[in-house]
């Protein structure tokens, strides 16, 4: 058996080196076109600031470790310029030389290109480059130690654009980031974000939103923006996203997707025989709603390369799709998601409902705890969970991995109080903040609580309703709600007859939980209550300009 693999890193090398250690016997070749065919690509803005020391360790494996250890022919700065599908052929360029290679079997494994806009004087920019391998990075270093930059400015505010963004301020360069999207870190929902978004301006990185750059001046030195304001940069880095890298596909009429992603069936075969795709090229489905996806992340790269090796040897292995669980650490802020976005379930009409709380990273007696914020977004009739996200200093990617699972695993709502964990004061708490998303879900689902969300308070006071802050005086001192009443909870019981019983109230705390106690307690004495959902910490963090400070 002869299998040619084009591309490595993920995808392609997973299926590499499983295909060996299941056929002791076959020829498998890795074409590759740069010249690294296993390298940390998630690591490599971590080596602009130095947190990363060594190039070195961004090569995972060489062609020489590959070869001695899986008997792997590795063939790096080897471009597959087309595919014969008829004939089972490849035409291979190197250096100077064009050849062919025939297969048995073949794997793409092409990767995604960061998608550059045509932005009007962009292809004059010298300073401007996307992050993708390791020649993007030495082209980035050769800037940032040669001219020694005092401003950066990263286009896009995902994943990579704000890694980027706090590694190029570690290095002491003034950072602006520039997202069209009304908000940093897209995938997540705005209320989430903004935790991050404060993250960034604490540490001094300027975030522009609700705009986009329009043209590129003085070779990239200046940047345009929409509203005709301009920018100095002396490094600017393109982060607005990947498109899947298919032209090999489309040079076999390998049949194509969403947004020119190659279809694949369920066993990672492709239109045509024989040839399979997989990694952040392919259209995969969503796990949850079933609609085709892009998902270009390594965990499901590297199971997919896995998969593939396995149906090419005979085992019965099945692409179920992915959720897309990812995480990003800006400064001293982790912000995680998997699933589906509260945005994503109401476009696809979804029933939803969603619920935000607070929690420690560990018991809050236990020295060092820190604030976890996590939203849920479920069906509300049947408790599926539909998402998760998290934002918190530490802890969250343990909290969202767990959601992640519960997700793949099927479980509800329900569920969720019913998990148990390790429990030690330095660990975490009896109460996990995972067990306590369920609670508060079932409670809604129950009819025990009623909630309201952080965007639809200002509506419901301008109809009358009135908000109840049971915070204690000290806390008031840190902000509070307009036109609101305060009655501390403690005092609730005896003040009572302060409030109106033909006066719905919107009650709040610092996080949700005291607000929850007073909602049970103002319903059983005969008012019309809902609860704010995630309270004053999440509405003080969205908006800010709505908090009056005495």
């Amino acid at each position: 058996m002869k299998v040619i693999i084009i591309g490595g890193v993920a995808g392609g090398m997973s299926a590499a080196t499983r295909l060996r250690r299941l056929n002791e016997e076959a020829e498998i070749i890795i074409f590759e076109k740069g010249p690294f065919v296993s390298f940390a690509n998630c690591g490599l803005p971590y080596y602009v600031s130095g947190e990363i020391g060594e190039r070195s360790q961004l090569l995972v494996q060489t062609p020489e470790s590959l070869q001695a250890r899986f008997n792997l022919d590795v063939r790096p700065h080897h471009e597959v310029l087309s595919i014969d599908s008829h004939a089972k052929m490849v035409t291979i360029k190197h250096e100077d030389q064009t050849f062919t290679e025939t297969y048995d079997h073949l794997i793409l494994s092409p990767g995604a290109k960061p998608f550059v806009p045509p932005i009007e004087g962009i292809a004059e920019a010298k300073n401007a480059f996307s992050l993708r391998n390791v020649p993007d990075l030495d082209n980035i270093m050769t800037v940032l130690d040669g001219e020694q930059p005092k401003e950066a400015v990263v286009i896009g505010a995902g994943f990579i654009g704000l890694e980027m963004a706090e590694n190029l301020q570690m290095r002491g360069i003034k950072v602006t980031i520039v997202e069209k999207a009304p908000h940093v870190l897209p995938p997540l929902d705005e209320e989430m974000a903004a935790f991050v978004k404060k993250e960034l301006e604490a540490n001094n990185v300027r975030v522009i939103t609700s705009q986009s750059a329009v043209a590129f001046k003085d070779e990239g030195r200046t940047i345009v923006l929409e509203d005709g304001s301009e920018l100095s940069s002396g490094l600017t880095i393109l982060s607005v996203g990947v498109t899947p890298e298919n032209h090999l596909a489309q040079s076999a009429k390998i049949e194509l997707g969403l947004r020119g992603g190659i279809l694949v069936d369920e066993n990672y075969e492709t239109s045509q025989k024989d040839i399979y795709a997989v990694g952040d090229a392919i259209v995969v489905k969503n796990q949850i709603t079933g609609e085709d996806a892009l998902i270009s992340l390594a965990s499901p790269a590297n199971r997919q390369g896995r998969q593939v090796a396995d149906v090419i040897s005979g085992l019965k292995r099945k692409n179920k799709g992915s959720i897309g669980t990812a995480i990003v650490r800006t400064f001293n802020m982790t912000a995680a998601s998997t699933g589906l976005s509260e945005r994503a379930v109401r476009l696809a009409g979804l029933p939803y409902q969603v619920v935000h709380t607070s929690g420690k990273d560990h018991a809050g007696y236990y020295p060092g705890a820190t604030d976890i914020t996590l939203k849920l977004i479920f069906n509300p009739e049947t408790g599926t969970i539909y998402g998760a996200q998290g934002v918190g200093q530490k802890g969250v990617d343990k909290r969202i991995d767990i959601l992640a699972t519960a997700i793949k695993g099927n479980l509800t709502v329900e569920d969720l109080p019913e998990l148990e964990f390790t429990y030690a004061p330095p660990f975490g708490s009896a109460k996990d903040p995972v067990n306590m998303l369920g609670y508060v879900a079932l409670n809604l689902m129950e009819g025990l609580s009623e909630s309201i969300q952080w965007h639809e308070v200002k509506e419901a006071v301008a109809n009358g309703k009135v908000v109840l802050d049971v915070r204690n005086p000290s806390e008031i001192k840190q902000g509070q709600f307009k036109d609101s009443i305060q009655i501390p909870l403690n005092d609730l019981r005896c003040r009572i007859h302060e409030l109106d019983q033909n006066q719905e109230y919107i009650i709040s705390c610092h996080s949700g939980l005291r607000s929850y106690v007073a909602e049970r307690l103002l319903k059983q004495a005969g008012f019309k209550a809902k609860n704010l959902d995630g309270a004053f910490s999440l509405y003080n963090t969205v908006l800010p300009e709505e908090i009056e400070h005495v």
